[in-house]
């Protein structure tokens, strides 16, 4: 949680029947610190067992990003194992088995943990000039887990997952619209009403079939998850993991020796 005096990791409002969650690190393009993520989950749970809610809308604070990623700091004294992964999967998990529908409203980047975290909402709504990927074979040199890489091809399909992944090129909005992982595109300016008027038709219909019917995906996506743990613990043992940390945090270019 926040220090006393400072502003939250994230904002949470109700209005009627809908949630809104902001995302609160504007200065590091919302970057999603340990804190953040707990927080994340925190939230979650609560709005899981709250009657009155029907559908929460996710955003960042600041039109620069949704989320830019994980705050790179925090790898620094990371056990060098597959627990990260392990740990950031319970939290998505949080989000993706809320029983209400949920809105990304996407202005700028999401990318890395941006993408997961938009991903695991039901429905996505961007600004045009919107950019998306996971670009860690240039950044950190890190992997996902099965539950993540499972769940991002199901909604981004296959071979889009592949082009984020090993080529770390960032897809403009306009292609994501086109295979259906966008709901809709707007202005900036009138993202904010186009959100507002799909969390209104979303809360006017049978709530109970859309939490069976978005339940029901969820479990489809988990079940049969292969072991992939001997894949995620020789990444992050990895000498390239390690500087690929220590070339981001020292703004220079990570020398990658495969090793």
């Amino acid at each position: 949680m926040s220090e006393p005096n400072t502003p939250p990791c994230l904002v949470v409002s109700i209005d009627g029947s809908i949630a809104r969650i902001t995302f609160n690190n504007p200065a590091a393009r919302n970057a999603m610190t340990w804190p953040m993520y707990e927080e994340l989950k925190v939230i979650c749970d609560s709005l899981a067992n709250n009657a009155s809610v029907r559908v929460a809308i996710f955003r960042g604070a600041g039109d620069k990003a949704f989320v830019s990623g994980s705050d790179i700091e925090q790898f620094v004294h990371l056990q060098k194992d597959e627990a990260y992964e392990v740990a950031v999967d319970a939290i998505f998990s949080s989000l993706q088995q809320l029983p209400f529908p949920t809105i990304a409203l996407i202005e700028g980047l999401a990318v890395g943990s941006g993408l997961l975290i938009a991903t695991a909402c039901d429905l996505r709504i961007s600004t045009p000039d919107a950019r998306f990927g996971i670009p860690v074979a240039r950044t950190l040199g890190n992997c996902l887990s099965p539950s993540n890489l499972a769940w991002l091809s199901a909604h981004l399909g296959t071979p889009m997952v592949k082009k984020m992944l090993l080529t770390s090129e960032l897809i403009k909005a306009p292609e994501l619209l086109a295979t259906g992982y966008l709901y809709e595109i707007a202005p900036a300016q009138e993202i904010n009403a186009a959100a507002d008027t799909l969390a209104n038709k979303l809360a006017s219909l049978a709530p109970i079939t859309q939490k069976a019917s978005k339940l029901a995906i969820a479990r489809l996506l988990q079940s049969n998850l292969p072991d992939c743990t001997d894949l995620m613990r020789e990444t992050y043992n990895s000498q390239d993991f390690r500087e690929g940390v220590n070339a981001f945090l020292e703004g220079r270019p990570p020398k990658w020796t495969g090793k």
